[in-house]
């Protein structure tokens, strides 16, 4: 994505504000991630960060903000590190024998019902995904790659990222995401379009044509 971000207000009791919020508490957990040779590039790079998690969140309603929130004050309260799990589900797809021998016993297990219910919610977006970079081809060209089948040891898709993240969820949380994604589908709308347009009005643009002619004439140039 296009990197950088822009001075925001923030009005007290908002959705914006709790979203700040959320990405803070996450943030914080993130630090304590612990990875193989040393802190990630990634855990020193608080703008991007904060970039990409808050364009997240902005695109969802305020019950499942809040229960999400919840959910990461209960791991701390629990000693739990939501961040830790998410980037070791990610691992089941990158280093598959890692995680089998080192990580799957340590983490909590997914029932089979609720890993049916995670991967209904990965199609739908794979779909708007998929739909997305093929209307926005220099937008998408910077995003992830789709699919869990072109995974490498260092590099993660979409689909895996996600599936690590849903796992992560608590029940009331994935229901209300499930709720959310049917909110969608019944309006027409796109969670990948609504996430890349917040990014980039953090980075500056008014509209993705804006950014997507940006990045276009930037790689004629």
């Amino acid at each position: 994505m296009i990197p950088g971000t822009t001075t925001r207000s923030v009005a007290p009791g908002s959705n914006a504000e709790l979203a700040e919020s959320i990405v803070a508490h996450e943030w914080s957990q993130f630090q304590r991630v612990n990875n193989e040779g040393g802190p990630a590039s990634c855990q020193s790079n608080w703008p991007v960060f904060h970039q990409m998690r808050l364009s997240q969140f902005l695109a969802w309603p305020r019950d499942l903000l809040t229960s999400y929130a919840h959910d990461l004050e209960a791991a701390e309260r629990s000693g739990r590190n939501l961040l830790t799990e998410k980037y070791a589900r990610m691992m089941e797809s990158t280093v598959p024998d890692e995680f089998h021998r080192s990580i799957e016993p340590y983490i909590p297990k997914i029932s089979a019902a609720r890993q049916a219910r995670q991967e209904r919610i990965i199609v739908m977006q794979l779909g708007w995904a998929q739909d997305f970079m093929q209307r926005y081809r220099a937008l998408g060209a910077s995003m992830r790659t789709l699919r869990s089948a072109d995974d490498t040891a260092e590099t993660t898709s979409f689909e895996s990222y996600l599936r690590g993240e849903l796992g992560t969820y608590s029940e009331a949380t994935l229901a209300l995401y499930e709720s959310m994604m049917q909110r969608l589908i019944e309006r027409g709308s796109n969670l990948t379009e609504s996430i890349v347009l917040n990014t980039m009005r953090m980075a500056g643009y008014s509209t993705l044509q804006e950014a997507e002619q940006a990045l276009e004439q930037g790689d004629r140039s």
